[in-house]
């Protein structure tokens, strides 16, 4: 009995050590070949390429940054917007930054972007001034120019030829009852017929067909309402002329902008037409409602145009100078430092400490003064943004997952 214990005691143990033998030799083998294989398959990719995969670290063949291990994010990047790119890349990029400061003296201006337009105080209309067909069109395009009295149309008016009838009735009748007559010649006045041919209605004794209508009015025709065959109504416009001789300039201000603006104010005018050519001018309207669509505001100047140098259509700038009273304590920032995203106007923030480190600020900016705008909320003087190279910057934003002018904060 005593012995058969024994053998058992003696079995257990050797089961125990030829366990231990086997079991700990494969635990080994496992770390051995994770660790190996957790070693041979470490690969290492480009933050703004993520599609070059390397077996070991180097430089990105495409933009020359760093690479990083492949799945890799530092603590900064996880738990914020931040990303980082080397000083290599920044300079293949081409990527400047500026120091943000106070307004500058060539801060202190306003630029207008606008067109010239015809003077709406020198505009007139051709009316109709009966119903009838018009048979015959002299006027046949926009841009020609009108004289008063020159022949425009002439015209079929079943209207007239019954008034004609009526008027020889009455001339027959002229003796007996004189204020008949003088009734139905002044309807043919009104309807702007000629005095001459009334006579010769009255004297030939002969109804007319058709009319000739001439212009009251002179000047450049900017809008053709008629055509040939087309039925023209009392009252209806035929076409519209203005007197070019003076021309608006008219601006979008911003809404912004708008207490910088002020009525009497003097602006110099540029052109593409003319570059190197400035008009001096003075604003003289500016427009009481706002568009509620663009945000901006109608802002008017009169030119002079004898020379008819100025035509409708044509691009111009303003400049206003000396504009505010406050400029130097505002934070401004160069315009090339902006990138809008509809209603968004964003900017890349950099942080000067260490590696060069970038995050997106949303910002809201003022008025545009020049080559800057003013900003009103969102960076601090002293802060460095990105001026030149922020497309490219963004795009690192977006290849590492980070908020960027696409995809949002």
């Amino acid at each position: 009995m005593k012995k058969n214990t024994i053998y058992i005691i003696i079995a257990a143990i050797a089961g125990l050590l030829l366990g231990y033998v086997l079991f700990s030799g494969t635990n080994a083998v496992e770390k051995k070949e994770e660790h190996l294989h957790s070693k041979n398959e470490q690969m290492w990719t480009c933050s703004m390429h993520p599609q070059i995969m390397r077996p070991e670290p180097g430089d990105c063949p495409i933009c020359g940054m760093d690479l990083i291990p492949a799945g890799h994010q530092d603590k900064d990047s996880v738990n914020t917007n931040r990303f980082s790119m080397t000083k290599n890349a920044m300079a293949l990029a081409n990527i400047q930054t500026t120091i943000v400061g106070n307004t500058t003296a060539k801060a202190n201006t306003i630029s207008l972007s606008g067109k010239i337009q015809p003077n709406e105080d020198e505009t007139f209309t051709q009316p109709a001034h009966f119903n009838g067909r018009i048979e015959k069109l002299y006027v046949k395009s926009v841009g020609e120019t009108v004289n008063k009295g020159q022949a425009i149309a002439v015209v079929y008016s079943p209207e007239l030829v019954s008034a004609q009838q009526e008027l020889l009735t009455a001339y027959k009748m002229k003796e007996s009852q004189p204020g008949l007559y003088t009734a139905v010649r002044n309807k043919f006045k009104n309807w702007m017929i000629p005095e001459k041919e009334i006579n010769e209605i009255v004297s030939s004794g002969k109804v007319k067909n058709r009319f000739t209508i001439y212009s009251h009015i002179s000047g450049v025709v900017t809008n053709l309402e008629a055509t040939e065959g087309s039925h023209i109504m009392d009252g209806k416009a035929i076409f519209t002329t203005a007197n070019l001789n003076s021309v608006w300039a008219v601006f979008d201000a911003y809404e912004k902008q708008i207490p910088n603006i002020k009525k009497g104010q003097k602006i110099q005018i540029t052109t593409n037409a003319y570059p190197g050519k400035t008009i001096n001018a003075t604003i003289n309207y500016i427009d009481p409602i706002l568009n509620t669509e663009t945000r901006t505001v109608e802002v008017h100047a009169v030119l002079k145009n004898q020379d008819s140098a100025l035509k409708p259509g044509m691009f111009v700038q303003a400049t206003l100078q000396n504009v505010g009273t406050e400029s130097n304590t505002e934070i401004s920032i160069p315009a090339s430092a902006v990138m809008w995203t509809g209603i968004r106007s964003v900017v890349y923030v950099k942080d000067t400490a260490g590696t060069p480190t970038f995050e997106m600020r949303r910002i809201e900016i003022g008025s545009k003064n020049g080559e800057y705008y003013t900003v009103i909320n969102g960076l601090q003087n002293g802060e460095e943004v990105v001026t030149q190279g922020t497309f490219t910057v963004d795009a690192a934003a977006q290849l590492q997952g980070k908020a960027s002018m696409m995809n949002g904060e």
